[in-house]
């Protein structure tokens, strides 16, 4: 790959994933875009960024022809939680504007494309206990629903067009740099940062509920070492299962409470409970490990640790 084309890099997850690429195929070979302007000014200035929206396909051959772009990475999504207020806007954006971004890789003869799945693609009927790579997939939300229809459709292109695809069944994603965007694991994410700032938090699932998870870090390094693998030794291709951790909301917040002993919680579970329900609580990523040597870095406690201390330190300077 030359020149890729990240698409929604001013995402809780695209935009940290636009500065990782860059360290590692230099910044001027990673040209990040999105509908709207990054929040920071790390992505604009350190390599190039064009204003780009993933419904408007002629736009994209515009971009990638003027970048000579020969791999695009989508992570352009409607969330479980937003997706369920806004059903058709989730399959609109989700659906159709992947799409448009396999059909201009396909037309443009591109070397790569990777497009992140999810485990909302799991639902009733998936083993709960250790979601298997192949599995039944009956997800109870639009969001769900467009992740098993995108795993399906790029595995067609694949198989159809030769084209080289790829992508990841993410779990929930922890950071401290970039706040969550509508998921259903957010909680896992605002109670490191109300931990700080009010010293409590009020939780939206239940104190059992345990779903799989994983800290940023080991989601970019994932994401990279999926692009470098060598596609023939591929057996799968577009729905991975990565796994990390799985901890309960109340292991979580015993996490916090070994480095802030006054932390309090309470649990008020809302709509996002039922979604939370249907995903299982850890997921078997056997196939990601043999056919491109995944391997996590992070448990719950070293995690905690991090998140609290990066969360400070924005604290201290006012930044959150």
């Amino acid at each position: 790959m030359k020149n890729i084309l990240v698409i929604g890099a001013a995402g809780q997850i695209g935009s940290e994933l636009t500065i990782a690429l860059r360290e590692e195929f230099g910044n001027d070979n990673v040209i990040a875009s999105d509908r709207k302007i990054p929040p920071t000014d790390d992505i604009k200035n350190s390599g190039p960024f064009e204003l780009l929206d993933i419904m408007n396909r002629p736009g994209i051959v515009e971009v990638c022809k003027k970048y000579n772009v020969d791999a695009i990475v989508n992570m352009a999504a409607i969330l479980s939680a937003v997706g369920e207020q806004n059903p058709m806007v989730a399959w609109d954006i989700n659906m159709n504007g992947l799409i448009n971004v396999l059909e201009v890789a396909r037309e443009m003869n591109m070397k790569q494309v990777l497009t992140p799945s999810s485990i909302a693609a799991f639902g009733p009927g998936t083993p709960l206990d250790l979601a298997p790579q192949e599995t039944v997939l009956k997800p109870t939300t639009m969001y769900g629903v467009t992740k098993v229809a995108g795993e399906l459709l790029c595995d067609y292109y694949v198989h159809k067009y030769n084209l080289d695809v790829r992508g990841l069944r993410y779990p929930g994603i922890i950071s401290h740099k970039t706040l969550p965007g509508g998921g259903t694991t957010d909680y896992a994410v605002g109670i490191y940062f109300d931990a700080v700032k009010y010293g409590k938090y009020t939780c939206f699932v239940k104190e059992d509920t345990r779903l799989p998870m994983m800290y940023m870090p080991d989601c970019l390094k994932a994401t990279i070492d999926l692009m470098k693998a060598d596609f023939s030794k591929l057996k799968h291709h577009s729905d991975f299962n990565v796994g990390a951790m799985s901890f309960s909301a109340g292991e979580l917040a015993a996490s916090i409470k070994k480095y802030m002993p006054d932390f309090e919680i309470e649990y008020k579970p809302d709509f996002r409970q039922n979604i939370a329900d249907s995903w299982p609580r850890a997921v078997d990523d056997s196939a990601a490990r043999e056919e491109w040597g995944w391997k996590p870095s992070y448990d719950l406690d070293a995690m905690t640790q991090d998140m609290l201390k990066n969360i400070k330190i924005k604290h201290e300077k006012g930044l959150i």
